[in-house]
């Protein structure tokens, strides 16, 4: 476990792979999940899933006592949540949603992002970080990614900004768990007078220099899907140190209703109903406790496979000096497509999920082929996406699970 820092969440309670109220659930494709117990630690490896989220007995009774209170809405508790989060991201403020998703467009809509506006923001990234952008009505700017962390290009980032004067913020995506080149990105910001609007919806605890992400730029977005590094079922956050953000955001996110308002009809603004449930908000308060000892497992297990594909054919996550990497995705990259399909397939062989993100890139999808600047030629994001292929990485990989991937790329490689 990982030793916490005054700040951070209280003690995390311990975890047995022989528990069984643990209860496990892998993300089924609609986004909903697919429960499982596990119930010995000597059973048969029958398949090593790229997800499985953990949810002790504790998150259950805290559920459980919200369903018997019958504040089921937002209440009391989110905003218990909101604060905790706040705390250990050491930002000012902090916003529940109802799924990361929103967080970004309410976001977005705080900072006055509309119609005739541009955001420069990364092709390689799940479609909801352009999507959010296009919901405002602005448009997203794609600028290419830096080979080795698949992270926003600064130096292409420049090169957008020359030549283009509608640019108006940064919408940096720190992918995988591994935080964008942010102190580059934030000096073109103040160079150019533009918002810098983090999505760390991979990245929960991820570090540039000790700061944790959520309080690197003007504002950043977190997503708590079953699958990230912890989750609230469905749900998402947007942490801050600017009060106006942030009391924009709660407006949007309540119908447009007057900061303060709960239930009222004092509508002052157009907003949403983008609000976190208290259910959902009891689950995040037991996962934040434990994030850290997510995180840990998996940064356990992403250098246990640094060590072990050392001598392979594969380019293996690079992590820059004073970044600290939560691996949300454990990523490797492969020399040309067909080997990483038949690297995938080896492994679906031997029942060990794997999948690719993201492929194919944002700008090459159908729902952006009218968009006027998917036409841009991004040759790095192109190529990751068809090189990388990401590797079981989950805390709950037992020792067994983790010696399956290895011995499967393994002999994949005839090693």
């Amino acid at each position: 476990m990982t030793e916490k820092s005054p700040d951070d969440p209280t003690e995390s309670e311990e975890k047995s792979e022989t528990d069984p109220s643990i209860q496990r659930g892998r993300a089924a494709p609609d986004g909903g999940t697919e429960a499982r117990t596990e119930t010995s630690a000597v059973e048969p490896v029958d398949d090593v899933p790229i997800a499985d989220p953990d949810l002790s007995s504790t998150e259950i009774e805290r559920v459980r006592a919200v369903l018997e209170d019958g504040t089921l809405a937002d209440g009391p508790e989110v905003r218990a949540f909101e604060g905790e989060f706040a705390g250990f991201c050491r930002t000012q403020a902090a916003v529940a949603t109802s799924n990361g998703t929103t967080a970004l467009h309410a976001a977005l809509e705080a900072f006055g992002v509309g119609e005739g506006d541009a955001v420069v923001t990364s092709p390689f990234s799940f479609v909801a970080s352009a999507n959010a952008i296009r919901l405002t009505g602005a448009t997203p700017v794609f600028a290419d990614i830096d080979p080795d962390t698949y992270t926003l290009d600064p130096t292409a980032v420049e090169r957008v900004l020359a030549e283009r004067d509608d640019i108006v913020g940064l919408l940096p995506v720190h992918l995988y768990g591994l935080p964008a080149r942010m102190p580059a990105l934030c000096d073109l910001a103040e160079e150019h007078d533009l918002f810098v609007l983090e999505d760390a919806c991979q990245a929960h605890g991820a570090t540039v220099d000790g700061k944790r992400v959520g309080g690197l730029g003007d504002a950043a977005c977190f997503s708590f899907y079953p699958t990230k590094n912890m989750t609230t079922g469905e749900g998402g956050i947007v942490t801050t140190d600017r009060e106006d953000v942030a009391e924009s955001v709660r407006q949007y996110v309540n119908h447009g209703r007057a900061p303060g308002e709960t239930g009222g009809y004092d509508h002052v603004s157009l907003g949403h109903n983008y609000r976190m449930t208290s259910l959902a908000a009891a689950i995040g308060r037991v996962q934040l406790q434990r994030l850290l000892e997510f995180n840990e497992a998996r940064r356990e297990h992403a250098a246990s496979y640094d060590d072990q594909f050392a001598e392979l054919p594969l380019e293996t996550p690079t992590v820059p000096e004073g970044y600290g990497h939560v691996y949300h995705q454990y990523t490797v990259r492969t020399e040309d497509p067909a080997e990483r399909d038949a690297l995938a397939d080896a492994l679906a062989e031997r029942n060990v999920d794997s999948a690719i993100y993201y492929d194919p890139p944002i700008h090459r999808q159908p729902a952006y082929e009218t968009v006027s600047t998917a036409a841009a030629s991004l040759p790095e994001a192109e190529r990751a996406a068809e090189t990388v292929l990401s590797l079981p990485v989950h805390p709950s990989l037992s020792e067994r699970e983790r010696r399956t991937v290895v011995e499967a790329v393994h002999d994949h490689f005839n090693l």
